[in-house]
């Protein structure tokens, strides 16, 4: 007998994103994401960044998706809609950023990279509550948090969405099922339209060729895979990988470190 299909648990959520008070430019928030809870849709006035400081999320909005691996971060802009949804049991940082900062940071969701001092700092925050004067500690670190995040530099785990409803089915086959050597070719029979349309449809939706596409998706699932404790050799032969080189020759070039490296590194 097969086991039963559990239900997501929708997920209570917190109300710091929607409290505006530029006296407090950072709240912070601890929290522990476990693998059935699911976020709807909402967004906030405050700007969020949601650091994994174990675990796996995504995160999702009207314009693609991230995948955000072990101690890097997601940057979302205040007013956008987005879901956090963890892929396994998942330790996160929530700092809500103020209005009032908001114009020294981007205007587009985007997962950074973070510095080993912006993690302590971080996970000090988090602590500090929802009060704290405006000469005290808690707000001197807020400053340098504020600075040090203004220094982000963006990760490359982007995967754009698009508008169009062929692309659209494709990307949601893709994303069901996504495997290396599934060319433009099978999907251009699938959706009904020739391989030279659906290239410059990708092209003028996502600023991506559909291999380059296909390769974040990869990264996306590895990233997924190996956050969960799966071995290399069983991804790569999962995701369609010819062998284990293969798809490792492939992450290191996209993120320029191994598997191995990239997870310790990031611990």
């Amino acid at each position: 007998m097969s086991a039963p299909q559990l239900t997501p648990r929708k997920r209570f959520r917190s109300k710091l994103g929607m409290r505006v008070d530029p006296a407090l430019p950072i709240l912070g928030l601890r929290d522990v994401i476990l693998t059935d809870f699911e976020f709807d849709f909402h967004s906030h006035p405050r700007g969020q960044l949601a650091y994994a400081a174990s675990g796996v999320i995504k995160v999702f909005t009207d314009f693609g998706s991230w995948v955000v691996p072990p101690s890097q971060a997601v940057w979302i802009p205040g007013g956008m809609r987005h879901s956090v949804n963890p892929e396994v049991t998942s330790e996160i940082r929530h700092l809500f950023i103020d209005p009032s900062c908001l114009d020294r940071f981007p205007s587009e969701c985007s997962v950074v990279e973070v510095s080993p001092l912006l993690r302590e700092l971080i996970s000090r925050v988090a602590d500090f509550g929802e009060q704290y004067s405006a000469d005290s500690p808690a707000s001197r670190v807020c400053a340098v948090i504020l600075d040090e995040l203004q220094a982000l530099k963006p990760s490359l785990l982007h995967l754009p969405g698009a508008t169009d409803r062929r692309l659209q089915r494709i990307m949601q086959g893709m994303l069901a099922e996504p495997v290396a050597e599934r060319g433009l070719h099978y999907w251009a029979e699938k959706v009904g339209a020739s391989e030279r349309t659906l290239s410059r449809l990708f092209l003028r939706e996502t600023g991506m060729t559909f291999l380059q596409w296909r390769r974040q998706l990869l990264l996306h699932e590895a990233i997924n895979r190996l956050g969960r404790g799966d071995s290399v050799t069983q991804i790569a032969l999962d995701l369609g990988y010819r062998s284990p080189s293969a798809f490792v020759a492939m992450f290191r070039k996209a993120l320029g470190r191994s598997p191995g490296q990239y997870f310790k590194e990031m611990s």
